[in-house]
């Protein structure tokens, strides 16, 4: 079974369930993970005009923060320390071309794990994934050449891939991340792993 898998790098309930769809790929090996790329808000002038100011939507974004850590397994999201940064929040298409360009060196699981790299920089270490030097870094720590991906980063072909999966999530109807989507069934937001898996199971066998 194929799951498709549509993620953001800055959605903070995205870090939360990775892990998880982490375990049911384990205790299902059959189970295909493809990643989606879902812009929450591609460029950096989308921030603000979202939320009314940049400023406004740090605050507010943050406090999504703060909810999701409640949810995650590890509590690994740290509001308290991004609140203290200053550079702007960062935008979503940087951070997504850059798992493009994961993925077209190794495959899905390059883009996993580069995937979850960036959200980690991103959630944990609050450095600026709009900056390309935190992102080359990121590339390098997870074993990618990172003279390719740098060239790869930057090309119209990421650019093109992220836009070929928000045309996707358009036709299949998804509006928010996480999400999930089997076999003709529809499964949003961080769900806790025993939700997950019986969501699994019932596409596997739907009496």
């Amino acid at each position: 079974m194929k799951i498709e898998f549509f993620h953001d790098v800055l959605c903070a309930w995205c870090y939360v369930i990775s892990p998880r769809v982490r375990q049911l790929a384990e205790e299902f090996p059959d189970v295909e993970i493809v990643h989606r790329s879902f812009a929450l808000a591609p460029g950096p002038e989308d921030i603000g005009r979202m939320f009314g100011s940049k400023e406004r939507a740090k605050r507010e974004i943050l406090n999504h923060w703060k909810a999701a850590n409640a949810n995650d397994d590890e509590r690994r999201i740290r509001a308290e320390l991004m609140e203290t940064r200053d550079f702007d929040y960062p935008h979503s298409l940087p951070g997504l071309m850059a798992c493009k360009a994961a993925e077209f060196q190794g495959g899905q699981r390059a883009h996993w794990d580069y995937f979850d790299r960036v959200q980690k920089a991103h959630l944990t270490e609050c450095r600026n994934i709009a900056d390309g030097e935190v992102l080359l870094d990121c590339a390098g720590e997870v074993g990618l050449d990172v003279e390719r991906f740098e060239q790869d980063f930057q090309s119209d072909r990421a650019r093109q891939a992220v836009e070929d999966d928000v045309r996707r999530a358009r036709e299949l109807g998804i509006r928010a991340v996480p999400s999930l989507v089997g076999t003709g069934s529809l499964l949003v937001g961080a769900q806790r792993y025993d939700s997950l898996k019986t969501w699994y199971i019932n596409q596997q066998d739907p009496r």
